[in-house]
């Protein structure tokens, strides 16, 4: 899996908290990567219009409340699918082997439920929720 989910966090995070407008200069510099990767995540969450930006203007904006946005809709979205996939299983076993005829069919519900159960949980949380962790770490850190 690459980090395009959690950069998505990132960006997010930092959209909805800054006072300042914030460039994808500005988003690279705190994820710690080039604006080109960032500009490509924002255009993914542009795509299913969780940010907006204005043409000649620099800065984005959150086009839905931290709280109204899913972590579920943001995985999605830098995904690029509408359903999660974590397990393939491997296509091309041996029909003649006792195991390879089936482990598909062995393994593929449990890969169902995982996959099933992970997607609930990213519906039930928010980028709010994503929030008020960072606040939540930022406290006991300066503690």
């Amino acid at each position: 899996m690459d980090t395009k989910f959690s950069v998505a966090l990132h960006i997010l995070t930092m959209i909805s908290e800054s006072k300042e407008t914030l460039s994808s200069q500005a988003l690279a510099t705190s994820v710690g990567t080039n604006a080109s990767y960032i500009r490509k995540v924002i255009a993914l969450l542009k795509n299913v219009d969780l940010i907006s930006s204005q043409q000649g203007k620099t800065g984005y904006r959150l086009n839905k409340s931290p709280k109204e946005m899913t972590l579920l809709e943001i995985y999605y979205a830098t995904q690029e699918i509408n359903h999660i996939s974590l397990f393939p299983v491997h296509q091309n076993s041996n029909p003649d082997c006792p195991v390879g005829k089936h482990i598909q069919g062995a393994v593929s519900p449990l890969f169902a439920n995982a996959e099933s159960q992970l997607e609930k949980e990213l519906a039930h949380q928010t980028l709010k929720d994503v929030i008020n962790n960072l606040y939540k770490e930022a406290k006991q850190k300066r503690n």
